[in-house]
C-alpha cells in the first residue's frame, strides 16, 4: 500500500500540467531543464518495487520463509539507501533546478524582446510561461518593465500582475520549492516505512528461527 502511494504521488508529480507544459520547452536546439524529473524517476521506481518488495514480505511471512524474509529485509535496504541518495540529490540541487528554469526563461524574453533570428519560437516559449503560471517579466528590471506593454508577450491584464509582484521569477521558485517540498515528505515517509518494515522483517526472522529450534 505503501508502495502504490508513492508510485501515485511521483506519477502525479510527472504528469502535472504546469511542470510538462514548461519542461517539454524547446528554444531553438535548446531543452528547457528537466532536471527536475531526476527525483521524481527515482520515486516511481521506489514506489513499484516497493509494491513488489512488500508482496514477498507478506508471503514470506505467511510462509514463515526465512530466505523470503532474508531477501525482503535486503531488498528494504538497498531502497533505503536510494531513498537517502533522492533526499541528498534533492538537497544539493533545489535551488539549482529552479535557477536552471529561470535562466531559460530570461533567455527566450531576452530573444523575444530583441526580436533575433528565432524571435517567434521565443516568444512560443515566454507565452507558454506566462499563460501556465500566470506571470509576466522577471527580476531583471530591463526585462520586467518591457513585456507589461507588450500585449503578443502578456495578457491584457499583465500591468495588474506586474504590480501583485507576479513576475516569472517569483512563480517559478514557488512552482518547484512546492513540487520538491512534496517529493522531500515522500521520501521521509518511505524511509520511515521502511526502518519500520526492516525492525520487523528481522523480529519475525528470530521468531522463525526460534520457533523451528524448538
Amino acid at each position: 500500500l505503501a508502495g502504490g502511494i508513492i508510485l501515485g504521488v511521483a506519477l502525479w508529480l510527472r504528469h502535472d500540467s504546469q511542470t510538462t507544459s514548461i519542461l517539454y520547452l524547446q528554444l531553438g536546439e535548446k531543452q528547457a531543464p528537466n532536471t527536475f524529473y531526476v527525483g521524481i524517476y527515482i520515486l516511481i521506481a521506489v514506489g513499484a518495487v516497493m509494491m513488489f518488495v512488500g508482496f514477498l514480505g507478506c508471503y514470506g511471512a505467511i510462509q514463515e520463509s526465512q530466505c523470503l524474509l532474508g531477501t525482503f529485509f535486503t531488498c528494504l535496504v538497498i531502497l533505503f539507501a536510494c531513498e537517502v541518495a533522492a533526499g541528498i540529490w534533492g538537497f544539493v540541487n533545489k535551488d539549482q533546478i529552479a535557477k536552471d528554469v529561470k535562466q531559460f526563461y530570461d533567455q527566450a524574453l531576452q530573444q523575444a524582446l530583441m526580436g533575433e533570428s528565432d524571435a517567434s519560437n521565443a516568444k512560443a516559449v515566454v507565452k507558454t510561461f506566462h499563460e501556465t503560471l500566470d506571470c509576466c517579466g522577471s527580476d531583471i528590471v530591463t526585462a520586467t518593465f518591457t513585456p507589461v506593454w507588450r500585449e503578443d508577450l502578456c495578457r491584457k491584464d499583465s500591468l495588474k500582475s506586474f504590480f501583485e509582484n507576479t513576475n516569472c521569477h517569483k512563480k517559478i521558485d514557488e512552482l518547484f520549492s512546492g513540487k520538491l517540498y512534496l517529493i522531500g515528505i515522500a521520501a521521509v515517509v518511505v524511509a520511515v516505512i521502511m526502518i519500520f518494515e526492516m525492525i520487523l522483517s528481522m523480529v519475525l526472522c528470530c521468531g522463525i528461527r526460534n520457533s523451528s529450534v524448538y
